[in-house]
């Protein structure tokens, strides 16, 4: 016999059924529980690849103009810039996210001087501007290995400054006495494999940024 009042029951039963599923389901996703972290983390990838990209480039023009001590830090920031790249990708894979490919002839480059100057209002635009940003507009989320590791990379992006910093006084009429500098110079560089921490001279102890054993640095050789 049809009881009209029993099948008003069941479909409401079935609807908080299908609602309960779809919220679970939602809670597992983790595009849902994480879209700004999952947005932040695509967009300090592809600024990252572009940075690595963008330092070998001018590690090759500082080669050919013949200012190779240049060219190794370059190739030093670069190692770094691909540590960051790779910490943000695997996040991202664990998060069930894509990174977006990015074109080398983008990547534009200019004479020595003019490159390191570039160089170094990057590195500040990304430490005073950038990640101080995306790390204010994903605490929220509180992904944990994300907020790590994009500290992380800030971190890192201040030892860069101060490994640049003096080229920012020296870009104007005394270059030639900054390149003097560098010939001069037989420096080595050791960027950490899991932080990309960039030092001249191995801690004592541990990476001072991430804690590992100092085995986890690794040298970069002069080009």
């Amino acid at each position: 016999m049809y009881h009209p009042a029993a099948w008003i029951w069941f479909a409401a039963a079935l609807f908080i059924l299908l609602g309960d599923t779809a919220l679970l389901h939602a809670k597992d996703d983790p595009a849902q529980l994480y879209p700004e972290t999952i947005s932040v983390l695509q967009k300090l990838h592809a600024s990252e690849v572009q940075a690595h990209l963008r330092y070998l480039s001018f590690a090759k023009v500082a080669i050919a103009d013949g200012h190779t001590n240049i060219a190794h830090m370059f190739k030093a920031l670069a190692a770094s810039e691909s540590i960051h790249a790779k910490n943000f990708k695997r996040i991202l894979s664990s998060l069930g996210s894509a990174t977006t490919s990015i074109d080398p002839s983008s990547i534009t480059t200019s004479t020595t001087k003019e490159n390191l100057k570039f160089a170094t209002n990057v590195e500040l635009s990304e430490i005073d501007v950038e990640y101080p940003r995306y790390i204010k507009r994903i605490s929220g989320e509180a992904h944990e290995e994300a907020l790590k590791y994009i500290k992380y990379a800030w971190q890192a992006e201040h030892q860069h400054r101060d490994l640049i910093k003096e080229i920012r006084s020296g870009t104007g009429m005394f270059f030639s006495m900054l390149l003097k500098r560098f010939r001069g110079r037989d420096g080595k560089y050791y960027v950490c494999q899991n932080c990309g921490s960039t030092v001249t001279e191995l801690p004592q102890q541990a990476c001072p940024i991430c804690y590992r054993t100092l085995d986890i640095y690794v040298e970069v050789p002069k080009p």
